[in-house]
């Protein structure tokens, strides 16, 4: 499809200039955007912190844009790149284990094109011909694309920002799935920066007599299969990746955790740590996590998922009660099987 053919399944975005990629027949970028225009207002919504509504509202999604946009401006900015080129290398790496071909394929959350960028490299010895991409800015919370648009629906470092997981998975990658498409994803989970919010919090109780929230919270492996299953994917897959860094002490960590645009942007959380506070974190850090040779470790959970978009083709399971063969029967078939090998 070309980019022409991918610009009529939009609904109203603006989008950006046409670039390439070596990847299913069309691509498109979704690129982050919060503002006025797509914002939810009132109590409980994307507009300010507060509940009511029943909407989550976690996160400050136009300090998010901020932080992002700020990022993407840095003149040194690739060398905080090295975390997004290895998820997205992951994640291509799952795309390319699926045994099929697909024909229009939507990265949410694109950025510099992480995925797309190891979906190039490993077709730089292939077969295939260079392929139109169109880059849309818009915020993954409304994805401006008609229903049952996108064979492929990718994301990588996006989705631990979305306030509303549940109605962001149901609502807009399902929705804008094919019958039989298929979502690969990649999120921070919620062991992340376990040591340096462990090291945080002891310091400022130490110091100040109590703490408050200074990393993000994430999502757990033990809900993420639920939260597929309830936005109606079939035939899921979730899997963890631990990356570890190792870093010289926190405030290298932390300059770099701003340097990709990850730094922490919940409602509830401290716009500033006193100074004696991240001394003492600082020290904590390194006295409970550092390594012999004086660096200090930071680990990054990645949650991968794999779910598809329910069609009648799909392999189905059995009737419960349907099956011919019992479990206690196992045994016996294994004795037979080795009397006739002898």
């Amino acid at each position: 499809m070309s980019c022409r053919g991918v610009q009529k399944l939009l609904q109203g975005a603006g989008s950006g200039p046409a670039g390439w990629t070596r990847t299913p027949a069309a691509y498109c970028c979704c690129r982050f955007r919060s503002g006025p225009s797509r914002a939810r207002s009132g109590p409980g919504s994307g507009s300010g912190p507060g509940s009511g509504s029943g909407s989550i509202n976690v996160f400050n999604r136009e300090m998010k844009r901020r932080q992002k946009n700020w990022a993407a401006v840095l003149k040194d900015g690739h060398q905080y790149d090295y975390l997004r080129e290895e998820v997205g290398s992951r994640v291509a790496d799952r795309v390319y284990d699926i045994a099929r071909t697909f024909p229009l394929a939507l990265d949410m959350g694109g950025g510099k094109s992480y995925i797309a960028e190891h979906l190039s490299k490993a077709l730089k010895l292939g077969r295939r011909s260079e392929i139109p991409t169109r880059s849309v800015v818009a915020d993954e919370e409304f994805l401006p694309f008609r229903e049952n648009s996108f064979h492929l629906v990718v994301s990588s470092l996006s989705l631990h920002w979305i306030n509303d997981l549940p109605r962001a998975l149901s609502e807009q990658i399902h929705r804008v799935l094919k019958p039989d498409g298929v979502f690969v994803g990649a999120m921070a989970g919620g062991d992340t920066l376990y040591e340096l919010r462990c090291s945080l919090q002891l310091a400022q109780m130490e110091r100040e007599g109590g703490f408050s929230p200074h990393v993000s919270p994430y999502t757990a492996v033990t809900d993420l299969g639920n939260l597929l299953g309830r936005a109606r994917f079939n035939m899921l897959t979730v899997d963890v990746d631990d990356v570890q860094v190792h870093y010289p002490g926190i405030m290298e960590l932390m300059t770099d955790l701003q340097g990709m645009g990850e730094s922490n942007c919940a409602w509830n959380r401290r716009s500033m740590l006193q100074r004696d506070t991240m001394l003492a974190a600082a020290a904590v850090y390194k006295e409970m996590y550092g390594n012999p040779d004086g660096s200090v470790p930071a680990t990054f959970q990645i949650l991968h998922m794999i779910g598809w978009k329910p069609h009648e083709s799909q392999a189905k399971p059995a009737r419960r009660g349907s099956a011919t063969v019992s479990f206690r029967d196992l045994a016996k078939v294994s004795r037979t099987g080795g009397a006739d090998r002898s």
